[in-house]
């Protein structure tokens, strides 16, 4: 008995559920009935009774404003837009019902999941043959395994960048490490321009360390590497390169008065009074500085050597100085032993 009532069902509601997007048209072009979901789309206005043309804009075809040339579009398939807010853009074919009218079954098209989003359909708003919903479902998998996919990659970039941050930094100062440096001068050489380097060692660190602990040396170290922030240019690049030893690189230099000046502001810096649980830890700076010209063809390993020649001289000048290099420099290098202090590092 109930297979035999479903099989006797009026022929509007067999539509309802075979086309619940679709469109009874009568022959004054009038619509005498909408399908459920249709309805849903405009729940506050009546589609019943409207002339189909003030409900509904056609397109495609073009030409398509009144009902002798709607007539004409049978078969053909329709490109309308649906009165009212929030927009409903959607594609239909139109045949004839037998009865002078015409039933146009719609669709939303491509714009199916914008219009899920806007009109919160569901499955029961298709018909059950209709593949829309399934897709949709295929559609936020998708979308979700791409966001999924994308905040991974983001995770991965991320710890990337920090391996490599780390790679090049000193983790106790938080300033460039010696691979930092030796990168930042291969940069500098093959771009030919002029820059400097100055090579700076801390004085009487080993008896920080040696009276008061490595905490204290660990301190003043701290204190150190941001002095040297501070009395550097922004585009200046400070490294760490020993347990005491500092290298600065200054790029863009055109006036040795610039390079006396910042050493000297260095050494002033240092000298100041640094103290660890109330106890003053006394220390200077002994710095030795090489200035290359533009276009200067010269090996990292050369530059470095160069400056810490000049680093030995500043030593042996009785430390709390900045010594230029010059060639004289390296031929009586060998011949200078350097004094008390120099390579009292800490590791």
């Amino acid at each position: 008995m109930k297979v035999v009532s479903k099989l006797q069902m009026p022929a509007c509601d067999v539509l309802d559920v075979l086309c619940p997007m679709h469109l009874q048209i009568d022959a004054q072009g009038l619509i005498c009935r909408a399908g459920p979901t249709i309805r849903k789309l405009r729940p506050d206005v009546s589609l019943t009774g409207r002339a189909f043309l003030d409900a509904f804009a056609v397109s495609r075809p073009r030409g398509i404003t009144t009902i002798d040339s709607l007539w004409k579009a049978e078969n053909v398939k329709l490109h309308l837009s649906m009165a009212g807010q929030p927009p409903a853009q959607l594609k239909g074919v139109m045949v004839p019902d037998g009865k002078g009218g015409v039933i146009v079954n719609l669709s939303f098209g491509i714009s199916i999941l914008q219009a899920v989003s806007d009109y919160a359909l569901t499955n029961a708003d298709f018909a059950a043959t209709d593949l829309a919903i399934e897709m949709l479902y295929l559609v936020e998998a998708k979308s979700a395994a791409m966001e999924a996919s994308r905040k991974l990659n983001l995770r991965l970039q991320g710890a990337k960048v920090a391996a490599e941050e780390q790679a090049f930094t000193d983790t106790l100062t938080g300033l460039g490490n010696r691979r930092a440096l030796d990168q930042t001068l291969e940069r500098m050489i093959a771009s030919e321009v002029a820059f400097a380097v100055m090579h700076i060692d801390l004085d009487y660190f080993k008896v920080v360390n040696d009276t008061l602990g490595h905490a204290a040396g660990d301190h003043v170290l701290q204190v150190v590497a941001r002095a040297m922030i501070e009395e550097t240019r922004a585009s200046d690049i400070v490294a760490r390169v020993g347990g005491d030893e500092f290298t600065v690189v200054l790029p863009d230099v055109r006036d040795i008065d610039i390079l006396e000046r910042v050493g000297q502001r260095i050494i002033d810096r240092i000298e100041m009074p640094i103290f660890f649980n109330d106890t003053e830890c006394k220390i200077s700076a002994s710095i030795g500085t090489v200035w290359m010209q533009a276009s200067t063809a010269i090996s990292r390993e050369t530059v470095l050597e160069d400056a810490d020649i000049a680093l030995y001289a500043s030593k042996h000048k009785g430390r709390a100085c900045q010594t230029f290099y010059t060639p004289e420099l390296r031929a009586s290098a060998n011949s200078v032993k350097p004094p008390i202090g120099r390579g009292e590092r800490k590791v």
